[in-house]
C-alpha cells in the first residue's frame, strides 16, 4: 500500500519491535515517515521492514540503562515515540528502571538535541499516589517525560487488544487447558478496551502534530465492560464453556504471592492491585475531548476485531462455526 502522505521526516521509536510498537510502525510507514525502531535487540526486529518500502525502516541497538546509547538513537530524528514498558518485574527488567529512569533519559536526550515532538505511552490508571507500583511508576515516568519535554503529548490507554495482545490470548491460552477461570474480586473491574490499531492511529496524529502539545489522552475503545463480561465474551469467541469462579480479593493476594515466581506470572500482587480499581476513560477527559472521539476517530468495537484472532482457540480449529459439531464426532 502507498503512503498516505509524503515525507522526509525521521521518527524514532523506542520500544518499537513489542505489540503496540508494530502497529505504531506501519501507522507511521503509511504517512511515509523514515522510521529508526530502537529496541534492545534489533537482529529480532527485522518483521517490522515490510510495513514500508525498502530502507524506510530500520533498527538499532538501545539499552535505556545506557544514555549514550538513547541519545544516539535520537539523533537525527524530527520526532520520537517511546512506548517502552513491562507489566511485571522480572530480574534486571524493573519498574523503575523501565517506566521512570528510561522515560527520562528519552527525554533528557529528546531536550538536549531540541526535539519536541515526543507522543509518550503510558496507561489508564497511571497515579503518583496508587498503591501499585505499576501505577505509580507509569506516573512517575509521565512527570519526568513533561519535565523535560513540556510540549509531549501523553497516550494513557486502557487494555489494549489485537491479533498479538497480551490479554485476550493470554486468557485463550488458559481456556485450552484449564476447566475454570478466576474472575478476581468478582470480575466487577470494569474495562474499555481499544483496538491497538486506534491506538497506533492516536500516536501518529502526535507524531504528525494534530493534537494539543503538553496534553494527557485517555484512549479507550467505545465499550465499557467488567472483567466477568470481558471473558464471557472471550469464551463465546472460541466456542468453550468454562466455569468463571470468584476469587475474594484476601485469596487473591495470597494466590499472588505464590504466582509472581512463576517464569512468565500469572498474577503477581501489583496487578492485584491495579485490578482494585476501574481501567476507563475519565469524564473529564471525555468532557474535553482528550479521547479517541475527540481526536476524530472512530474506535473498532470488540466485535469487530475478535474474530479475526480468537477463533484459533476453538477446539476444533478456526474453520468452525461456534456450536458446530466437528464432522468426525
Amino acid at each position: 500500500m502507498a503512503p498516505l502522505r509524503v515525507r522526509n521526516q525521521l521518527v524514532t521509536v523506542y520500544g518499537g519491535s513489542g505489540f503496540v510498537g508494530r502497529h505504531v510502525v506501519r501507522a507511521l510507514a503509511r504517512r511515509g515517515y523514515r522510521i529508526r525502531v530502537a529496541v534492545r535487540r534489533p537482529e529480532l526486529a527485522g518483521f517490522l521492514r515490510p510495513l514500508g518500502a525498502v530502507g524506510q525502516i530500520h533498527a538499532v541497538q538501545t539499552n535505556l540503562r545506557h544514555g549514550e546509547s538513547v541519545r544516539k538513537a535520537a539523533e537525527g530524528a524530527d520526532a520520537i515515540v517511546n512506548l517502552v514498558a513491562i507489566l511485571h518485574e522480572s530480574g534486571r527488567q524493573r519498574f523503575d528502571a523501565i517506566h521512570v529512569a528510561g522515560a527520562e533519559a528519552i527525554a533528557s536526550a529528546a531536550q538536549d538535541l531540541g526535539i519536541a515532538r515526543l507522543a509518550h505511552v503510558s496507561a489508564i490508571g497511571a497515579d503518583a499516589g496508587s498503591d501499585s507500583i505499576y501505577a505509580r511508576t507509569k506516573a512517575q515516568g509521565e512527570a519526568a517525560i513533561v519535565r523535560h519535554v513540556p510540549e509531549a503529548v501523553i497516550m494513557r490507554p486502557s487494555i489494549v487488544f489485537g491479533p498479538e495482545d497480551h490479554f485476550f490470548n493470554r486468557f485463550a491460552a488458559m481456556a485450552r487447558l484449564s476447566p475454570a477461570l478466576p474472575l478476581i474480586g468478582g470480575g466487577h473491574t470494569r474495562f474499555q478496551p481499544v483496538f491497538v490499531g486506534d491506538l497506533a492511529q492516536a500516536i501518529a496524529m502526535a507524531v504528525d502534530g494534530e493534537t494539543n502539545p503538553g496534553t494527557i489522552y485517555e484512549i479507550g475503545g467505545p465499550q465499557i465492560r467488567s472483567f466477568r463480561e470481558l471473558m464471557e465474551i472471550m469464551l463465546a469467541e472460541i466456542d468453550r464453556k468454562r466455569l468463571l469462579v470468584s476469587v475474594p480479593w484476601p485469596i487473591a493476594r495470597l494466590m499472588a504471592a505464590f504466582l509472581q515466581f512463576l517464569p512468565t506470572p500469572l498474577l503477581t500482587p501489583d496487578q492485584v492491585r491495579q485490578l482494585a480499581r476501574d481501567n476507563v476513560v475519565s469524564d473529564e477527559a471525555a468532557i474535553e475531548g482528550r479521547t479517541l472521539q475527540g481526536l476524530g476517530i472512530a474506535p473498532h468495537a470488540m466485535a469487530s476485531v475478535l474474530p479475526t484472532y480468537l477463533p484459533r482457540y476453538r477446539r476444533f480449529g478456526q474453520y468452525t462455526r461456534p456450536g458446530a459439531e466437528h464432522p468426525g464426532t
